[in-house]
């Protein structure tokens, strides 16, 4: 909390700039004149009507239906809001205008109306600011009849929530804001805890927020979205690839590409020419296409014998590397952005690609374990 008189206090008094563009500016401006008109005609054809000798439109009605229009996600603007809490509030005040004989004193039966207005729509969960301009203004003017709770406050209030509903959502805002159900089972994993923070931190603050906690958790998701893509956008191939590469060639037995693999714990060989070119990759499914390993009789000896080095001239298997290897090779640039490569593990069934440098040589290899680290440490750069 900034001292009081500071600058920093001051820059308080500078009014926020408003976040929307021109067009919701429209919308909003022309919701609120729909609103009040169709709102204002309708009361005023019933009082032409049937109760002439009441007003057919209130003053916090303007209040009301900026909250309907400009901000219709608030819990402040909600239906039950709009009609509970004015009606409510007019109840109050038209029961200030007769404790004013008893307090001697219009001041603090204001006072006193205003205040029981709020206690009320906050235990009634129908918290509407126009409430309390409503409950002063019927104890400033001294109007003691119960109907007027009913008309016009209630009826102007529950036309221009009608006219919220429809104007609304025929401009793609939705109302009444629809907000989660309640989940019985606790969330698991980050969702759970980011609902633990969230309620902490509101204790924390508690003060009366004008957004409701499930919009709130959704704009802190997806913020927190934007700050991983944009971690993840930064990412280049060269920052995480592995450079210690094991590699063969063409022409490598096939019995010690298969022990490089035991050896060194690994599922794929970069095959590569002379020049350091990819020439294509040898894996595990490689070996075990070649020794026909779908059928799992003889598993150990078909695979010794795939392995196993051929003395004579002639051979009736593979005795190469390059006679099994995958020639067809998907292969990125080291300046290649990570996110570009996830589709690739994803949805291909790539485990490995290896990552070109100038001159389309082999310069590293990036496997899904690389990947999944660099998504963690994108989330926590901790790890």
């Amino acid at each position: 909390m900034a001292p009081l008189f500071s600058r920093e206090w001051w820059l308080a008094f500078r009014p926020a700039r408003t976040r929307i563009n021109a067009r919701e500016r429209f919308r909003l401006v022309v919701g609120v004149l729909v609103g009040v008109f169709l709102t204002g005609l309708l009361c005023h054809l019933a009082s032409d009507a049937t109760l002439s000798a009441l007003p057919w439109l209130v003053a916090p009605l303007g209040a009301s239906a900026v909250l309907v229009f400009a901000v219709p996600a608030s819990p402040m603007a909600q239906p039950w809001a709009v009609v509970g809490g004015n009606t409510l509030s007019a109840l109050v005040g038209i029961a200030g205008v007769h404790g004013v004989h008893l307090l001697g004193s219009p001041e603090l039966a204001a006072g006193l109306a205003v205040a029981t207005a709020v206690a009320l729509m906050l235990v009634l969960r129908c918290l509407h600011p126009p409430g309390g301009a409503t409950a002063l203004m019927i104890v400033l003017l001294g109007i003691a009849d119960p109907a007027f709770a009913f008309y016009p406050v209630m009826l102007n209030s529950a036309l221009l929530v009608v006219a919220g509903i429809a104007y609304n959502n025929a401009t793609r805002r939705p109302y009444p804001h629809m907000q989660m159900p309640p989940d019985e089972r606790p969330l698991q994993g980050e969702a759970g805890q980011l609902d633990a923070d969230l309620d902490l931190v509101l204790a924390r603050y508690n003060q009366v927020l004008d957004v409701s906690r499930d919009d709130l958790k959704a704009l802190l998701a997806e913020t927190r979205l934007r700050a991983y893509d944009r971690k993840l956008a930064d990412v280049r191939c060269a920052d995480i690839m592995s450079r210690e590469l094991v590699t063969v060639q063409f022409g490598t037995p096939l019995q010690d590409a298969w022990a490089l693999l035991r050896e060194r714990h690994i599922k794929a060989l970069p095959v590569v020419d002379r020049t350091f070119r990819i020439a294509g990759i040898v894996t595990l499914a490689d070996f075990m296409r070649a020794a026909d390993l779908d059928l799992y009789e003889g598993f150990d000896g078909k695979l010794r014998k795939l392995v196993r080095s051929t003395r004579s001239a002639y051979s009736d298997k593979p005795e190469a590397v390059g006679q099994i290897m995958t020639r067809h090779v998907r292969v990125a640039s080291e300046q290649s952005r990570l996110v570009d490569l996830v589709p690739l593990f994803g949805s291909t069934g790539h485990h490995h690609i290896p990552i070109i440098g100038e001159g389309e040589r082999l310069v590293g290899m990036i496997t899904q374990s690389d990947l999944v680290a660099a998504l963690g440490r994108a989330v926590d750069p901790s790890v």
